[in-house]
């Protein structure tokens, strides 16, 4: 089922932001996800995801991240969906009170059951650390992230689930990121880390064409919805 647009107030007192919001069908409490876009913004293929996660039983909200600088999805092909996303870190910071605003909101509607996890691509991977560890989430997914040599440290006794999913041929996830978070999560019981051979930057993006990867779609949604279940 469709989603909808809303407005959420900022709690940092600059004004407004849009959020896509899609609700399951009936009235049992559930999870929630809230999703954090890569540099293109809640386009189709993200609207695409949430809608998913709404067909499934979930609720879901992506909040648009870029609103202080160039609101709104960008195409693929606009430079300017990569100039907005810089300087990297103080927009991925800014974007924290975006996240929780958002999550604050979901918490007011009668379906959610008080649990929530964040989930990031590309751009908006970090948050799947940044969430549980210091927004109230409850758990959190990444996508082919990126930046993630930045966050490592963030799981220094983050005890919340966290999977992160990558293809060995990511461009924004060189080897030594990789090994990285491969031997932390032997280490760390709470962190699971998939990488897949033969798998591009942006294998989630239907958008992209030569990134799309059907197969590790499946398996990232399916982990996804494995830790939503887990939150019910």
């Amino acid at each position: 089922m469709a989603g909808r647009h809303i407005r959420i107030p900022s709690s940092g007192g600059s004004g407004e932001f849009d959020c896509y919001l899609a609700l399951p069908p009936g009235d049992t409490k559930t999870p929630a996800v809230v999703l954090a876009s890569a540099v293109h913004g809640v386009n189709d293929d993200i609207r695409g995801i949430a809608d998913e996660f709404a067909a499934k039983g979930y609720i879901a909200a992506a909040p648009d991240l870029f609103w202080r600088t160039l609101p709104g999805p960008l195409p693929r092909e606009d430079e300017r969906a990569g100039q907005r996303s810089q300087p990297r870190m103080p927009v991925l910071k800014a974007g924290e009170t975006d996240m929780a605003d958002t999550l604050a909101m979901v918490r007011t509607l009668p379906l959610h059951n008080g649990k929530a996890a964040s989930m990031g691509f590309c751009f908006g991977g970090p948050y799947a650390v940044i969430g549980p560890k210091r927004l109230g989430f409850d758990a959190g997914i990444g996508c082919h992230s990126t930046q993630m040599k930045d966050f490592l440290h963030e799981f220094d006794g983050l005890e919340k689930p966290v999977c992160l999913i990558w293809g060995d041929r990511d461009f924004a996830a060189p080897p030594e990121v990789l090994a990285a978070y491969t031997e932390r999560a032997k280490r760390q019981p709470t962190l699971a880390v998939h990488v897949f051979p033969g798998v591009e930057h942006g294998y989630m993006m239907r958008e992209n064409a030569k990134a799309w990867s059907p197969e590790t779609y499946a398996f990232s949604m399916d982990k996804a919805l494995a830790i939503l279940q887990s939150l019910r």
